[in-house]
């Protein structure tokens, strides 16, 4: 063994030794290269730059163009240009609001084509950042303009429509496309983020219950002081929930391996997914899509209460029902198309996995920045939104705890989310200034006649009943 050590060493020595031979024997000390650098190519140099215009025209092809969701690109300008030449708010808005659509779908491809290229933990907090950028600009730009009851209504009414209606579509569309089985999902996420929304339940029912019960020392200010203290509360329970999702129990949102099996292929093909555009291209369309919604936002914000006048609707029916549904409809859309694909998990990712974002961190970074600003915002939402949500919450806790989903179950959260959206449609908000005129037929002008006119069918049709008995 030793001769055989000695041999090999050896040979690795003459090989070292013909190498460095050949070394020196083959680059020899050359005059003629070596005495200036050629100029540079100019056509070399041409072509990089149309290599250039091309990945630029390239990338405004794919995030500008390429989507479906594109054509309501052109909302957004008509909305400014309506905005400047009539006083007709009810266009600005509903302009406004389809404008705003395809651009919260493209800032969310935007964030997932640069998850791309800085690996799952900070894609995780990127998607958490981002997913509901368009919620947290629309709601930084009412507090600046003191529309804190828009800020609260617009967020619950988002948490409202992703638990009740989004995961209801998905539900019940999945389920009549797979009608011959069960469908199922992992059911240690839905506790995990049931858990979560019980917790922003408490957070937002207790400075409620301290105002309605008047047991709070200072009248006005405890609820204040208790909200703000809740909400960095809210977001440490946030940050914990990111890391524990992130690093500790990654294996909990793992797919069920009886699926794993049945979508081997889809998982594949997922896997071999690439980014469509570059990492500076994908910072540069999230820096330039969030600019432009933020000002798209402050016209849709400045033509609410214009709205609400025009189209004869009350700001809480707007704010809660319509500006999340128009305004979250490509991610609605996503989740039905991923229920239908039998992909549950993504589907809960975008209903439940949204509604616990907003909840947990849209709202109490509201109250924080409103706590900058100086803007007395709030976590007491006032007693019907706070039960709206209580029961939500409720209802769609005893519909996940099972880890199964049918179209039945779809089918009863579509009709609890009308049910809601009716009650928000009567509901008249006891802070507004013009909720008794909103009552009173003859002195609010449209919004009278509107309420007698409702009243009157309601009457009509309870006789008519009375008379069928």
């Amino acid at each position: 063994m030793g001769s055989a050590e000695v041999m090999v060493d050896l040979e690795s020595d003459e090989e070292m030794h013909l190498s460095l031979s050949q070394e020196h024997k083959f680059q020899p000390l050359n005059f003629e290269t070596s005495r200036a650098m050629p100029p540079p190519n100019i056509s070399r140099l041409s072509e990089l730059g149309k290599m250039e215009r091309f990945n630029l025209f390239r990338s405004t092809y794919i995030v500008l163009i390429k989507a479906k969701i594109n054509v309501l690109l052109p909302f957004g300008p008509l909305a400014i240009l309506l905005h400047y030449t009539t006083r007709n708010h009810g266009w600005v808005f509903f302009f406004s609001l389809v404008g705003i659509a395809p651009l919260a779908e493209r800032l969310g491809y935007a964030t997932e084509q640069l998850a791309f290229f800085t690996g799952p933990t900070v894609g995780g907090l990127l998607n958490a950042t981002f997913g509901n950028a368009t919620e947290m600009i629309i709601s930084i730009y009412a507090l600046k303009n003191d529309m804190i009851r828009v800020v609260q209504q617009s967020l619950l009414g988002s948490i409202l429509s992703n638990m009740l209606l989004v995961l209801g579509c998905a539900f019940l569309c999945g389920g009549i496309v797979h009608h011959k089985k069960v469908q199922v999902f992992s059911k240690a996420t839905a506790l995990v983020n049931s858990g979560l929304l019980l917790m922003a339940v408490m957070g937002i029912l207790l400075p409620a219950v301290l105002h309605f019960t008047h047991t709070e020392v200072h009248f006005g200010k405890s609820e204040l002081a208790l909200s703000r203290f809740s909400s960095c509360i809210m977001l440490i329970a946030y940050a914990s929930y990111l890391f524990f999702q992130l690093k500790i129990q990654s294996n909990l949102y793992s797919p069920i391996e009886g699926h794993e099996h049945e979508n081997n292929s889809e998982d594949t093909a997922d896997e071999e997914e690439v980014p469509e555009i570059t990492l500076w291209e994908s910072i540069g369309w999230l820096a330039v899509l969030t600019l432009y919604i933020s000002v798209l936002s402050g016209y849709l914000v400045d033509a609410i209460q214009g709205a609400s006048d025009s189209l004869n609707i009350p700001v809480a029916f707007i704010s809660v029902i319509l500006l999340p549904i128009v305004g979250n409809a490509a991610e609605h859309a996503s989740a039905i198309m991923f229920a239908m694909k039998d992909k549950l998990d993504i589907s809960l990712g975008v209903a439940i996995g949204s509604s616990t974002q907003i909840s947990m961190f849209v709202i109490p970074f509201c109250v924080v920045v409103g706590w900058i600003m100086g803007k007395p915002m709030d976590l007491n939402f006032q007693l019907f939104e706070t039960a709206s949500l209580f029961i939500t919450v409720l209802v769609v806790a005893f519909m996940l705890q099972e880890g199964t989903s049918n179209y039945f179950k779809g089918l009863m959260l579509v009709l609890c989310y009308l049910i809601v959206a009716a009650s928000f449609f009567v509901h008249v908000d006891p802070s507004n200034g013009k909720s008794s005129n909103f009552l009173s037929g003859h002195k609010c002008g449209r919004h009278g006649k509107f309420w007698n006119r409702s009243n009157r069918f309601f009457l009509r049709a309870n006789g008519f009943f009375n008379n069928l008995c």
